[in-house]
């Protein structure tokens, strides 16, 4: 609203004239006159108007048609594309009359004899202030008054149109019959007549305003208003969206209040209410610290009576919460620190929050189905020889079951690999001993796994468990016969726990066994170490074809691996954390003639990783198979380019040496297969070296017996899993713009360096396919599947998940998307959203429509595009009912 001052009065046309009773003139003519201001006549009995301007400034003006005086010369004449500048502020008309004597200056355009159409109305442009455009313009500048008649002017997403603008003495602004909208249009479709008010510094006065929606005058208005115009952020009313819910009855949703409170927080007050006696708040709170910090802290509380009256569902309603804060450091605020937060705690089973308020009324399929959420607060600090440390909090909590997992404290301490062998100041090459590196980490833990219900209880904190695990890595690296990559070391792990656990077993007559579990207190340590070393090399192979052909090459590329690892027995009582399981009477426990052991760090904070004796070889080859082909986009017929067929297939295992069966391990493979520029799949699976027998209770069911497959007369081994998945658009430059519009979020968000929440947000914004309504584009249609397949050599299951998006132009203003999938297992289409847009210029419509499933609802939405407007909408929405699902 403060464009009503700065441009329909523009200023510039002040300062054209203040204080300058004769000017240096530029004529399309070349003429030109200095004359100066006669300062020797004063009159001290006359008030002196303080017009702000300097006497010394000159005035330019120039017309391309001519430049006319009047007898006396006291009055100037300019004619087509007459222009007068002053400054930063320029005044462009077809015609500008200008009357030293009596200090006014008046402006307009000219009636052009063969269209009838006004041209050349006066142009204002004031530096920052933009352009205005208006009708007429007259100004005296003596009295400092100015009327501006038929003004066009935009300024923060705003237009002023029509009507008649007079500036006062005390720089009070008169305006009557102008109109404002966000419609661009000379004549918009839509505005807000304020047919009378006064516009001073801070606030602004009318009389009855009303809103006109194509030239027709409609009864949406009021007899007066009252508009505060502060420089900063004002508070506000956010109006309510009405709708209708299954069986919670009519509702207002979203309503409430927006609090400005300064320059570095605000908040935003908002609620719903049912017709069914359901309610739900929100608390959003934003803070900011210019290169400082940011963040935002979002509270959420819902009571929702389902079913019908008299049922339990309704006379006990779900108590809903939601409680997320998000904090992001500048990275320049302390180099070296970093803070951030990323805390997401809602509540969980039939009080679930996303369930029930339907992702917090998104109707987000993905954040509805959610089931685990994870909450993050970090501080780290790193040093200049590049040790780090750092200190956070975290939680895991599965919402179906109640189970939450607390890690509060949590530190780490790493020392970067150094060579304690080597020499800052060595100028020859590294001997074997100074290629040595040794680093260090230390991590500490204090856990609690318990659930959401009984973590206040009084015995909360005894599920408390705390430790500390230490890690040396030793490692050299080394190159030999010039091709082959070498590398030797080991590793220390010690952990630290303060405490573990005793079972006390007893057996019976029958070979069957129970035991109690105590958690003690105490310090209790343990540690472990292995050897490694490992060799890699690549080869590489290609075979030429005609250098005329469509293809020309092939190369294939293959990156083998082996390495050896040993580690002792920690499972021996006494050698590590691992203890015999034994009896009342003190005698081993055995389970299939073994005797049985346990871990007294298990479950700790700090289990360790304590195994039997290994000494394993390691095996795996990584290949790739790229053709060289002829490009057809080079118009010279030499271009050629490289089209990956085979991207990282690998294929990976290991044999354990002592281990007492199956020591040779599964082998698993994977890679990508890129067939067109623009499909691509991902495949995986597991190839299982074991043959199949009956079991030893003959119920027909095979178990894996420690014999290969080719022992039993088998040629390959068997496929226990396998999956692949792709992804295709039939329009590729609708998936190009799609990616290019991710690019941008996703630039600006590691600009911004958001947190877990917000980038999860953002990624949701990223697949959902009616984020981006791109009227360029007349169709599109993209689908992704995903096949898995499992065989434990009894049965085998499959599945499938199939998932398209796309849209329609029907016209070149109308666009339809839609958004589903086949669940092949129930053999039937996944939820549906439909949406339907329609480009209305300085307005939209959006139709959202779930036709079916538990979140059945649909939303129709007309409003104004400027987000200036954003309350200025006509909203109609159906939700949904999700109790008896």
């Amino acid at each position: 609203m403060k464009l009503l001052k700065s441009s329909i009065l523009l200023i510039s046309v002040i300062l054209l004239t203040h204080g300058v009773g004769k000017a240096n003139a530029f004529s399309g003519f070349s003429l030109q006159q200095i004359i100066q201001q006669d300062t020797t006549k004063k009159d001290t009995t006359k008030k002196v108007v303080n017009n702000n301007s300097s006497i010394d400034q000159k005035v330019e003006y120039k017309a391309e048609d001519s430049v006319k005086f009047s007898k006396d010369k006291s009055i100037i004449y300019l004619y087509g594309n007459a222009r007068v500048i002053y400054g930063d502020f320029e005044l462009d008309a077809s015609y500008i009359k200008y009357d030293q004597k009596s200090n006014t200056i008046f402006a307009r355009g000219i009636k052009d004899p063969k269209t009838g159409r006004y041209t050349g109305r006066p142009i204002f442009k004031s530096g920052a202030e933009g352009t205005a455009i208006a009708d007429s313009i007259f100004y005296n500048s003596t009295t400092t008054r100015a009327k501006v008649f038929g003004v066009f002017s935009e300024q923060e997403g705003g237009f002023f149109s029509g009507g008649q603008s007079k500036k006062q003495i005390d720089d009070e602004l008169h305006v009557k019959n102008v109109m404002y909208s966000t419609c661009n249009l000379p004549h918009p479709h839509f505005g807000l007549m304020i047919s009378k008010g006064v516009v001073t510094e801070k606030q602004i006065i009318t009389g009855p305003v009303y809103m006109i929606i194509e030239d027709i005058p409609t009864f949406l208005g009021l007899p007066f208003a009252f508009f505060p115009k502060p420089n900063k952020r004002t508070s506000g009313f956010i109006l309510p969206t009405p709708g209708e819910d299954a069986t919670r009855g009519f509702f207002l949703q979203n309503g409430g209040y927006y609090l400005g409170l300064n320059d570095y927080w605000d908040a935003k007050f908002q609620g719903s209410i049912y017709t069914n006696g359901s309610y739900e708040t929100s608390l959003l709170s934003n803070y900011t610290k210019r290169y400082k910090y940011n963040g935002n802290i979002n509270l959420a509380y819902a009571s929702f009576k389902d079913g019908l009256e008299g049922t339990e569902a309704f006379a006990n309603p779900t108590k809903n919460f939601s409680i997320n804060w998000s904090h992001n450091q500048n990275a320049n605020a302390k180099p070296g620190t970093t803070f951030s937060a990323s805390v997401r705690l809602v509540s969980t089973g039939r009080n679930s929050y996303y369930k029930n308020t339907a992702a917090g009324t998104t109707y987000d399929i993905n954040a509805i189905a959610t089931n685990t959420t994870s909450s993050s607060v970090n501080y780290a600090r790193a040093y200049p020889n590049g040790m780090n440390f750092s200190l956070g909090a975290s939680s895991d909590q599965t919402l179906s079951t109640g189970a939450i997992s607390l890690r509060l404290p949590e530190a780490t301490f790493n020392v970067p690999t150094f060579s304690p062998f080597d020499s800052k100041t060595r100028v020859n090459e590294q001997k074997w001993y100074q290629k040595i590196t040794v680093g260090y980490s230390l991590q500490g833990t204090n856990r609690i796994d318990t659930f959401d219900s009984l973590l206040f209880d009084n015995d909360g904190l005894k599920r408390l468990r705390s430790g500390f695990a230490h890690s040396i890595p030793v490692n050299m690296s080394f190159t030999a016969l010039k091709y082959l990559n070498f590398s030797l070391g080991g590793t220390y792990n010690e952990v630290w726990n303060f405490q573990n656990i005793k079972r006390t077993y007893t057996s019976f007559a029958d070979e069957t066994y129970t035991y109690r579990e105590d958690t003690l207190s105490g310090f209790k340590r343990a540690g472990s170490y292995n050897l490694s070393t490992s060799m890699s090399t690549k080869i590489y192979g290609q075979r030429n074809f005609n250098p005329n052909g469509k293809i020309q090459a092939m190369r294939h590329v293959i990156t083998p691996n082996v390495s050896f690892s040993y580690s002792p027995d920690f499972t021996k009582d006494g050698v590590g954390p691992y203890r015999d399981a034994r009896d009342q009477n003190g005698n081993r426990i055995l389970s299939n003639g073994l005797p049985i052991k346990y871990s007294i760090f298990e479950g700790m904070a700090q289990p360790g990783s304590f195994g039997g004796p290994s000494a394993a070889i390691g095996f795996g080859v990584d290949n790739t198979v790229e053709l060289k082909v002829k490009s057809k986009s080079d118009t010279t017929g030499a271009g050629s380019r490289k089209i990956p067929i085979i991207q990282g297939l690998s294929f990976s295992g290991s044999y354990n040496f002592l281990a007492t069966s199956y020591k040779l391990s599964t082998i698993g493979f994977s890679g990508r297969s890129q067939f067109t520029d623009k499909l691509g799949i991902n495949y995986n699976g597991t190839l299982d070296p074991y043959a199949l027998g009956p079991d030893s209770l003959n119920t027909g069911l095979r178990i894996r017996r420690d014999r290969y497959f080719f022992q039993e007369g088998k040629i390959l081994p068997r496929l226990a899993n396998f999956g692949f998945s792709f992804d295709y658009s039939l329009n590729p430059e609708a998936l190009k713009r799609k990616n290019e519009a991710n690019d941008k979020i996703g630039d600006a968000a590691n600009k911004k360096g958001l947190n877990d929440i917000q980038s999860e947000q953002l990624a949701a914004i990223s697949r959902d396919p009616n984020a981006f309504v791109d009227f360029n584009i007349p169709w599109n249609f993209s689908f992704s599947y995903s096949f898995q397949f499992t065989n434990d050599g009894n049965t085998t299951t499959t599945s499938n998940t199939l998932n398209f998006n796309g849209d329609v132009n029907l016209t070149p203003k109308w666009k339809v998307t839609f958004n589903s999938g086949y669940d092949f297992k129930n053999n039937g289409l996944t939820p549906m959203n439909l949406a339907i847009y329609r480009d209305l210029h300085c307005w939209d419509m959006s139709v959202n429509w779930v036709p079916y499933g538990a979140y059945k609802s649909y939303s129709v939405t007309i409003k104004v595009k400027a987000s200036i407007l954003q309350d200025l909408k006509l909203s109609k929405r159906q939700g949904f009912y999700s109790t008896y699902q």
